[in-house]
């Protein structure tokens, strides 16, 4: 069944069996509850908070050491799907970027994938700050990020740099 079948079918429920779907769904899957708090009060720097909890929890879960960037990442496309500013999805993948050059500097290297992670979040954070107008608003963090992986090898410091450079000449 697809998304048009679908809306055949909504559309000839009555308006109190759609808001009855409606709570189920809210009850019962947290995405949905997610989506729809947000939608009824759209408080971005609340959800971002919460958010980067969760990406934070990629790199330093509360249990065990073991990384999980997919929790990361999940976290970051979770919070794309619900309506959220340009601007905020940026500041994300900043804050996971600023994570990932953290735990970098305090366990030391890690490997190819972690690095190509963090320079593709870098460099889409930049692309968005840009799409948006919004550099100038970043400047001194995306800098900092640089200047804070001076040490780290793999060619990550000179690829941060250089992406640095293409957005703030």
């Amino acid at each position: 069944m697809g998304l048009r079948e679908v809306k055949s079918e909504l559309n000839k429920l009555e308006k109190d069996a759609l808001i009855k779907h409606i709570s189920e769904l809210y009850k019962k899957f947290k995405p949905v509850k997610e989506y729809f708090d947000f939608y009824i009060n759209p408080d971005e720097s609340k959800i971002i908070e919460q958010y980067r909890k969760k990406v934070r929890e990629g790199f330093y879960p509360k249990r065990g050491y073991k990384l999980r960037l997919s929790i990361s990442r999940k976290a970051i496309n979770d919070f794309k799907k619900l309506g959220t500013s340009k601007e905020s999805i940026a500041d994300l993948l900043m804050y996971y970027v600023e994570c990932g050059v953290e735990l970098t500097n305090e366990f030391g290297d890690i490997d190819d994938n972690f690095y190509t992670s963090i320079e593709n979040a870098y460099e889409t954070s930049l692309e968005l700050m840009y799409k948006e107008g919004v550099l100038k608003k970043f400047k001194d963090r995306a800098l900092e990020i640089v200047n804070k992986t001076k040490n780290i090898g793999w060619g990550f410091h000179d690829y941060l740099q250089y992406e640095y450079h293409e957005y703030y000449k």
